[in-house]
């Protein structure tokens, strides 16, 4: 159950590195001058990574049980 949120984590957090740098990588050897393309693409790039870290947050949660708050 930790293991697997841990394993989960690492994942993101390697992931996002990797997706930064492709994206960087990609801005720079294909984008040209225009401005209006630079930030559709910046605007897509910041949004895209987003579905497969929801994807593995869920698969992270799965592995949390549930707890209910404390009764006072």
């Amino acid at each position: 159950m930790r293991l697997r949120i841990l394993v989960g984590t690492v994942i993101l957090l390697l992931g996002l590195v990797v997706y930064g740098a492709i994206a960087a990588t990609v801005a720079v050897r294909f984008l040209s001058q225009n401005p209006l393309v630079e930030i559709a693409f910046y605007a897509v790039a910041g949004v895209v990574w987003i579905l497969p870290a929801a994807w593995l947050t869920r698969w992270m949660q799965a592995a949390a049980p549930y707890r209910p708050p404390p009764q006072d």
